[in-house]
């Protein structure tokens, strides 16, 4: 096992954080496909996009703020990912999306440089749920 060096989420700059909600995430969303009969290449990829879109996380964040979801730690690196100034944008969302997309994943890569991958697993889950409630997937 490799044995990485501790990082303190505290000082870590919003995108760093996205960086690594963004690879949390995807993990996750691949798990949870394959574990439910998902095999097919195409079929995992088109499915998992349903789920990590710009546009898909960004509802899901604005979901936890409507339902109180977030902690107010939580609440806070949501902010700071929503305010980080990236340099570019993504050809598929506009910068309101792409900004509370970067927020939801900052606060994936916050909780998972915590230790706190019980934390982690509840809000994928609510991810998940809210993504198959509108119809996006699945």
């Amino acid at each position: 096992m490799i044995n990485y060096s501790k990082v303190d989420e505290k000082q870590l700059n919003a995108l760093a954080l996205a960086y690594m909600g963004d690879a949390v995430l995807e993990t996750h969303i691949r798990h949870y496909l394959i574990s439910e009969g998902k095999v097919r290449p195409q079929e995992l990829h088109k499915q998992a996009t349903s789920y990590v879109s710009a546009q898909a996380q960004a509802e899901v964040l604005r979901s936890m703020w409507d339902e109180g979801y977030l902690t107010e730690e939580e609440t806070a690196v949501a902010r700071r990912g929503r305010n980080a100034k990236s340099g570019s944008i993504p050809k598929n969302a506009d910068l309101a999306t792409y900004r509370m997309s970067t927020a939801f994943e900052a606060v994936l890569g916050y909780l998972y440089f915590a230790g706190r991958q019980e934390r982690v697993n509840e809000i994928i889950a609510f991810a998940i749920d809210k993504t198959q409630e509108r119809g996006q997937s699945l």
